[in-house]
Formats: C-alpha cells, sequence, structure tokens
C-alpha cells in the first residue's frame, strides 16, 4: 500500500480515536481543575467523578451534532475552531441545566466548573492545532496527499487549479488538466497558448479527453474535478461513460462567481439533489444559537435599562401630545408583516397614502427631545421586545418601511434577499456608516449589500462584534436625524 493513501485508508479508525481523544480530554482537564482549585482528584471528592462521566458522555453525543468531525481538508483552521468552541459551549450549558434539574448543582464548586470550563476549551483548541500541523507535516512529506485531475473548458479550470496550488495545505495536489472541445471563436479558453504559461511545471496538460481514462488509471488518481458550464451535460455524461471502469471519485465544481449566489448549498431531496441558490444560514443548529443569543440578551438588556425605558416614556410624553410608543409595519422572515416598536419622536401626523417619508436634517416633524433620543438611537430600545417575542433579533438587515420595500426592490438587485433574515436592532450596515437617511439609491445598494454580506457569513461571533462595536459607535450617530 502507497504511502501517500495511508491515512486515507484508516480515516474511519482516525475519526474514532479523534472522538475518544476529545472524551479523554474532558475527563483529563476536569481532573487537572480539581487539582487547581480543590487541591484533589476525583476519588477524594464524593460526586465529582459523575460530573467528569457526564462532561465526558454528552462530548460524545453532542460534539457530532457541530459537524466537528467533518473533513477539515480545504477549510480554515479558524472555522474548526469555531465549530468546537460553539460545540464545547452546547455541552457546559447541557451539563449546568442537568444539574439544576437533578438538584445537584450546590454540589459543584462553581470556581472548579469555570476553571474546567476555560481549560477545556484551551485544551480542545490546543489538540486541533497541533492535529493540523501534523497533517500538514505529513502532507509535505507525501502522507495524505490526494492527487486531482481538472477538466474545463474556460478559465475557470485554470483558477481552480491557481486557487489549489495557492493552498498546499489542502494537500489537493493538482497533476494535469484536460482542456475539453470548446465553442468557436471562445476568448475564454483554458487551451489556448496565451494561458499555457499560467500552468505550473508540475502540471500536465492535455487538449482533449482521448487520454483521461488511461492517465487516471496509470498515475493513480484519487479525484477528478470537473468545472463546466452547466449547459455541457453532455461533455459531462461522455467524462462519465470515458472513466466508467476507474474507481476514482467525480467532483463538479460549476462556475458560479457571476451569479452572486447567497449561501449556495448541495442537498438531496427524496433522492434528487437539490441545489440551493440563495438561501439563508439560520437553519438546523444556526437557528437555535441565534434564537437563545436573542433572548438571553434582550432579557437581560430589558432589565438592566428599565429605568432608563420609563425616563425616555416619561421624556416622549411632556414632550409632545400622543402616545409613547410608535408602531409601524414592517416586513419580518419571509416577507411577514410585523409591528415595529418605537419611542415616538415626532409630532402626530399623516403621510399621504402609499407614501413614507424619511426623517431629514432639521425636519419640522420632529420635537427637541425626539432629536435626542434619535441621534443617540435611545428610540430603537423598544425593540427589545419585539425580540422576545421573536420577530426580530438583536443584530440583522434593519426593517424598512413597506412603502420603501416596493420602492426599492425594482432598483436594487436583491433587495428582497434581506428578508431571508430576521429584521435587527442594528446590524453589520449600521456599524459601518448606512445608518440613518438613505437618500440616494448608491447609500440603499451598499446598505443591502452590507445585509447580505452578514446573512451569508453569520457565525455568533460576528453578532456579538456587533454588538459590541454598537455600543462603541451606536449611541451617538452624525446620520442619525
Amino acid at each position: 500500500m502507497s504511502v501517500r493513501g495511508i491515512l486515507q485508508k484508516h480515516a474511519s479508525t482516525l475519526d474514532v480515536l479523534l472522538r475518544i481523544s476529545d472524551a479523554a480530554l474532558t475527563g483529563m482537564t476536569g481532573w487537572l481543575a480539581m487539582l487547581i482549585y480543590l487541591h484533589a482528584s476525583p476519588p477524594d471528592i464524593s460526586g465529582y467523578d459523575l460530573g467528569l462521566v457526564r462532561g465526558m458522555l454528552l462530548v460524545l453525543v453532542i460534539f457530532p451534532l457541530f459537524d466537528v468531525y467533518s473533513a477539515r481538508r480545504g477549510s480554515p483552521l479558524s472555522k474548526e475552531l469555531g465549530s468546537v468552541t460553539l460545540a464545547w459551549c452546547a455541552v457546559l450549558t447541557l451539563l449546568t441545566l442537568i444539574m439544576f434539574l437533578t438538584k445537584r448543582s450546590g454540589d459543584f464548586s462553581r470556581g472548579w466548573f469555570l476553571i474546567w470550563s476555560v481549560l477545556g476549551w484551551l485544551g480542545f483548541m490546543l489538540e486541533r492545532s497541533i492535529l493540523r500541523v501534523v497533517l500538514r507535516g505529513l502532507r509535505n512529506r507525501g502522507y495524505n496527499v490526494r492527487r486531482i485531475v481538472i477538466i474545463s473548458n474556460n478559465l475557470s479550470g485554470i483558477t481552480l487549479l491557481q486557487g489549489l496550488q495557492a493552498a498546499p495545505w489542502t494537500g489537493l495536489q493538482v497533476n494535469a488538466l484536460f482542456c475539453t472541445q470548446n465553442e468557436p471563436n471562445d476568448s475564454h479558453s483554458a487551451c489556448e497558448d496565451k494561458h499555457r504559461a499560467a500552468l505550473p511545471a508540475t502540471v500536465r496538460r492535455f487538449d482533449g479527453l482521448n487520454q483521461l481514462a488511461d492517465y487516471v488509471r496509470q498515475t493513480e488518481i484519487d479525484q477528478v474535478w470537473i468545472t463546466l458550464p452547466l449547459k455541457e451535460e453532455d461533455t459531462i455524461r461522455k467524462i462519465m461513460h470515458l472513466l466508467r471502469h476507474s474507481p476514482v471519485p467525480l467532483r463538479y465544481v460549476p462556475d458560479m462567481s457571476g451569479l452572486h449566489l447567497l449561501n449556495q448549498s448541495i442537498t438531496e431531496v427524496a433522492g434528487f439533489p437539490v441545489m440551493s441558490l440563495a438561501d439563508s444560514s439560520m437553519d438546523g443548529i444556526n437557528r437555535l444559537i441565534k434564537a437563545i443569543e436573542d433572548r438571553i440578551l434582550a432579557a437581560l438588556i430589558l432589565l438592566l435599562i428599565s429605568p432608563v425605558l420609563a425616563l425616555i416614556a416619561i421624556g416622549v410624553k411632556l414632550s409632545s401630545p400622543g402616545p409613547v410608543l410608535f408602531r409601524q409595519k414592517r416586513l419580518g422572515l419571509g416577507g411577514e408583516e410585523i409591528n415595529v416598536l418605537k419611542f415616538r419622536s415626532m409630532k402626530l401626523h399623516q403621510d399621504a397614502p402609499g407614501q413614507v417619508t424619511q426623517a431629514t436634517r432639521n425636519d419640522h416633524r420632529i420635537t427637541p427631545f425626539g432629536a435626542f433620543i434619535r441621534r443617540h438611537s435611545l428610540d430603537e430600545l423598544p425593540q427589545f421586545f419585539n425580540v422576545l417575542r421573536g420577530e426580530m433579533s438583536i443584530v440583522g438587515p434593519r426593517p424598512h418601511a413597506l412603502a420603501h420595500n416596493e420602492q426599492y426592490k425594482e432598483l436594487v438587485d436583491r433587495y428582497m434577499l434581506r428578508h431571508l433574515m430576521k429584521p435587527g436592532i442594528t446590524g453589520w450596515a449600521q456599524i459601518n456608516g448606512f445608518r440613518g437617511e438613505t437618500d440616494t439609491l448608491e447609500k440603499m445598494a451598499k446598505r443591502v449589500e452590507y445585509d447580505l454580506y452578514y446573512i451569508e457569513n453569520w457565525s455568533l461571533w460576528l453578532d456579538l462584534r456587533i454588538i459590541v462595536l454598537t455600543i462603541l459607535r451606536g449611541f451617538r450617530d452624525a446620520n442619525a436625524y
């Protein structure tokens, strides 16, 4: 057996060993926390051994739910560490809940539990980092390397090849590029002479597919990657026929960079492959994590700011006749109408039917007290009640007036995709300067761009970053009036 494939052959064994290692690390860090904080080990302290066993079992059950053991060959270390961190937090949360329900929480030292939490997290981070270093070292020595053949008829093949060449840590080694026949006068062909210089000396180039089957068989290719337009189904079918006698995995890498996709993914429904071209990242565990984040933070914030809410309510009531709260219809998740709450900052007035006039600088409708609370974002505080009701999130695309949705959905590309996620009190666009009046089409387009970036790149850490930056920047904004 070739040393190149030794890790691949024993991948399932290594996966089991990693799971056992995680469980063992959980127990070891808990035991170490006892030595540090309690100056004793489990046999000397009644009940702590049961707590460690529960933690180890929860790691075995919970970690796989967070895709901790999925193949990470092509993904950055930060993504893996983020998944492990979320999984460890879930384990600690469930362990705390179990101790509370069994009325055993008083039997354990909170200091020990905190030290165990930190030591466990540091242990997992160190374990994954060391594993990455070891795997990279093995790949540099020819172990665990996958030999790749790319088949293309345009520059997407060159781009894919260069991307893999620039990321040697993936262990994906491109051996050859096969160029299929192109349409007449195709100026983007990867087979043209002017693009030969883009190929590294270690990569062979073939015109046509006549030698594909022999090359794959004779050079022990591990994977064949096809990057062709979707319309080239006849060519793809031909490739599959040519390789029908070669037990080599085929990977299809569609070139869809020009389509501006959002959270694209491929799933299987009723046995059929289904590709998502635009979707929300709020699925499965992500939806649960964000819901927990919203409810806990909203409840804590409302508890802390309740005296401020009372003072603002009195100020609004004294500033001008009318109700304290102002309700406006907005679109929530999936385009469903919701009533968003705000402290009233304007004198009572009536817009023309179907028209919503945005607040402008020196707007005569805004009361002096209303100008103050708008400038410092205090008029938005009642929306934490919308968060508690599940209609909004703390972080998300800001909800726009219904009339603005009707206006801009025809003017700004992908505008309505903002509603793939719950609207938020603050957002990525707001902390990047796109808050307040959007008096030009360019400003609205930029706001939508930032909103879609947030939807595609959502993570708990991004939410926390936005919340912190909102606290630092958002209480005073020159664009808010």
